[in-house]
């Protein structure tokens, strides 16, 4: 999540790992396993391509979130 340039995009990569750990931290059979890292691997990707148009259409603005003290 840290790669991705736009804080929305960083904090919904990084809730919906965690969620989906939590959900799946019980999974024992090999079946499930290989699911979930499957669909772990189709949510990265869906968020790369999000980060990819967010910072094509990047607005001038930073969040302000991103904006470091001085």
């Amino acid at each position: 999540a840290r790669q991705f340039c736009d804080y929305n995009v960083r904090e919904y990569s990084k809730r919906r790992t965690i969620d989906a750990f939590k959900d799946n931290k019980n999974l024992t059979d090999p079946s499930q396993l290989s699911a979930a890292f499957s669909d772990g691997k189709a949510q990265l990707e869906v968020a790369k391509r999000q980060a990819l148009v967010y910072s094509l259409y990047a607005p001038k603005v930073k969040s302000i979130m991103d904006i470091k003290p001085s």
